[in-house]
C-alpha cells in the first residue's frame, strides 16, 4: 500500500503477478472495511509516513503481519524515472517478497505515547526560543544591546525589558510574546508533569539518570527512542541507530577513510546524547576523562560527539544488565529523583530529611566529588601508554596482505 493523507493505492502480489486493488479512502471505517476482506495469512507492506503507524494498528488484527518499510532506504523509489503510485506499491510488495525490503520497527503503544509527548515537549521549548529570538530582534533593531541578565523572559530579565524605550507598536509586539511565552510555559509544565509520571514508573529511566549529564529528559527521549533494547544485539547497534557512528568509504585493496558521523536515525535522541556529553564533560569522573583526551587531540567539538558515542555504548550495557552506572553520585541521584518526584505533583514534604537531603551536605558532596575524581584519575594513568592509533604492526587494516617493496 502506497498510503498518502486522504488516501491509499494498494496493490497485491500472489504468484509472481501483480494486480491492482484501486484506491482505498485514508478515513478508518473505509479502512476498517478493506481490512476485513483480507485473509489472516495476507502480508501488508506500507511506507513509513505520519499515519502509518494508525495504518497497522488497524489492519493488524485481520493479517498475519504489517510491515513499515524504510523510506530512506527504499532508493529504488524515490529516485525512479517513471513515478505512480501503483508502481511504487508494486514496488514495495517486491521488495518485500523477495526478501529485500529494509523495515522499521514498530514500537508497542506505551513507547509510541512517550514519542508523541517527548515531541510535544520538544515542540514547545522550540516555539519558547522562537519568541526570545523575535524579541531579541526586536531589541537589536532598536540599538538596544543585550540583556544583562541571563534570562530575557525571567523576573529580573523582564524587568530589564520595562525600562527599554521602545515605540508603542514594538512594545505592544513584546507584550503579545511574553504572554504567549507565559502560556506555553503553562503548557510545557502540564506536559513534563505526565512525562515525569512515565519516568517514575519506568525503572530503566530512574537507572539511566544514574550517568552524570542525563536528567529526566534526556533519559525520556532516549527511553522513546530506543525502546526494546532487547531488538539491538550489540552497542555499535545502538551507536548506528543514533547516528553516531563515523562514515566510512572503501574500495578494494586501498586504506577505509572515516569521515563525519551518519546522522541517520533518530535526531532528537542524538541531540540530547551530545548535550548530555557537554554536562558529562563538567563533571568530574570517567566519562570527563575521555573528553578531556579526545579534545588534546582533537577539539572540543569532535570530544563532544565522542563522548556521546561513549555514553551511547554505556547506556546499552546498562540497560542490557539492568544495572545502574558504576562511578554514580548517590545524594545527587537522590536529588534527580526528588526533583522527578515535584515535576510529577507529589506533595513537598517540609521538615524530614530524606535521600536528597545528603545533597545538600557540602561534606557529603565533597566526598562523592572526591571519590569521582580518584576514579577520573585511574582512568587516566590506565590510558596514557595508548596510541591514539592503536598498536603499529605491519598489517593493513583492510586485511589485504602487504607487498614486499623490492
Amino acid at each position: 500500500m502506497d498510503i498518502h493523507r486522504a488516501f491509499a493505492e494498494a496493490v497485491l502480489w500472489q504468484d509472481g503477478q501483480l494486480k491492482r486493488l484501486g484506491r482505498i479512502d485514508m478515513r478508518r471505517d473505509r479502512l476498517e472495511a478493506f481490512a476485513a476482506t483480507l485473509h489472516q495469512d495476507d502480508s501488508v507492506v506500507v511506507e513509513a509516513t505520519g499515519n502509518a503507524a494508525s495504518v497497522a494498528t488497524v489492519i493488524s488484527p485481520h493479517v498475519k503481519r504489517v510491515v513499515i518499510a524504510n523510506p530512506m532506504q527504499v532508493r529504488v523509489i524515490a529516485h525512479a524515472k517513471i513515478k505512480t503510485d501503483t508502481i511504487d506499491a508494486g514496488v514495495l510488495a517486491q521488495l518485500y517478497a523477495s526478501g529485500f525490503l529494509p523495515e522499521v520497527w514498530i514500537p508497542d503503544e506505551p513507547t509510541q505515547a512517550l514519542r508523541r509527548q517527548v515531541t510535544r515537549r520538544n515542540q514547545i521549548v522550540r516555539q519558547r526560543s522562537r519568541l526570545k529570538n523575535i524579541i531579541q530582534s526586536i531589541l537589536h533593531a532598536h540599538l538596544i544591546p543585550a540583556c544583562p541578565h541571563q534570562d530575557l523572559c525571567g523576573p529580573k530579565g523582564r524587568s530589564w525589558l520595562s525600562e527599554q524605550v521602545l515605540p508603542d507598536d514594538e512594545r505592544y509586539a513584546v507584550e503579545r510574546h511574553l504572554r504567549e511565552f507565559d502560556r506555553l510555559g503553562d503548557d510545557l509544565q502540564v506536559i513534563e508533569r505526565d512525562l515525569a509520571r512515565s519516568a517514575l514508573a519506568d525503572e530503566s529511566v530512574a537507572r539511566l539518570m544514574t550517568i552524570p549529564g542525563v536528567d529526566m529528559v534526556v533519559a525520556l527521549a532516549l527511553a522513546a527512542a530506543i525502546g526494546d533494547i532487547q531488538r539491538f544485539e550489540a552497542p555499535q547497534k545502538l551507536v548506528s541507530y543514533l547516528g553516531l557512528n563515523p562514515s566510512v568509504r572503501q574500495s578494494g585493496p586501498g586504506p577505509a577513510y572515516h569521515g563525519r558521523i551518519t546522522k541517520q536515525g533518530r535526531g532528537h535522541a542524538r541531540g540530547m546524547l551530545v548535550e548530555a556529553a557537554w554536562a558529562a564533560a563538567r563533571a568530574p569522573g570517567p566519562l570527563r576523562a575521555f573528553f578531556l583526551r579526545v579534545r588534546s587531540r582533537r577539539g572540543q567539538h569532535v570530544a563532544a560527539v565522542a563522548t556521546a558515542r561513549k555514553l551511547a555504548v554505556l547506556i546499552w550495557h546498562l540497560l542490557r544488565k539492568g544495572e545502574s552506572y558504576l562511578w554514580a553520585r548517590p545524594a545527587l541521584h537522590a536529588r534527580k529523583m526528588r526533583d522527578l518526584e515535584l515535576k510529577a505533583g507529589h506533595p513537598a514534604v517540609r521538615g524530614q530529611k530524606g535521600a536528597a537531603h545528603a545533597y545538600n551536605l557540602k561534606s557529603r558532596r565533597d566526598q562523592e566529588r572526591r571519590w569521582v575524581e580518584q576514579a577520573e584519575v585511574a582512568y587516566t594513568r590506565f590510558v596514557a601508554g595508548w596510541s591514539p592509533r592503536g598498536p603499529r604492526s605491519g598489517k593493513v587494516r583492510t586485511g589485504a596482505l602487504k607487498e614486499e617493496r623490492q
